[in-house]
């Protein structure tokens, strides 16, 4: 994990995400230590974090170490990335999606 990249929990979710993302979109990358498909997504992750470095703020968050944000958000697979906006979920990617995929959504999101 790139120092660009933190990792938030049940804790500190509303400040570093839901509030945070009233000043910018924040991505929230759902996995887990045992989930080969997140460690297949975590480089791009770790890419996505540094090319959109000011517009985007990146978090990760254990779902075997936090039950209450992924239960709150119905996180059924991982990974599960959402992206928060003006502390509302703007959108979700499920699954190791091409980077691509995720350029997509964020471009809509990101002005």
């Amino acid at each position: 994990m790139s120092e660009t990249l933190q990792s938030v929990n049940d804790g500190n979710f509303e400040a570093e995400v839901l509030t945070a993302s009233k000043a910018q979109p924040v991505m929230v990358d759902f996995w887990a230590e045992w989930c080969r498909p997140c460690h297949m997504l975590a480089p791009t992750v770790d890419q996505i974090a540094q090319e959109y470095t000011g517009k985007l703020k990146v978090v990760k968050m254990n779902v075997d170490e936090n039950m209450s944000s992924p239960s709150r958000y119905n996180i059924r697979g991982i990974p599960t990335l959402l992206i928060f906006k003006d502390g509302e979920v703007a959108d979700q990617i499920v699954g190791a999606v091409p980077k691509e995929q995720i350029q997509r959504v964020l471009g809509r999101l990101i002005s």
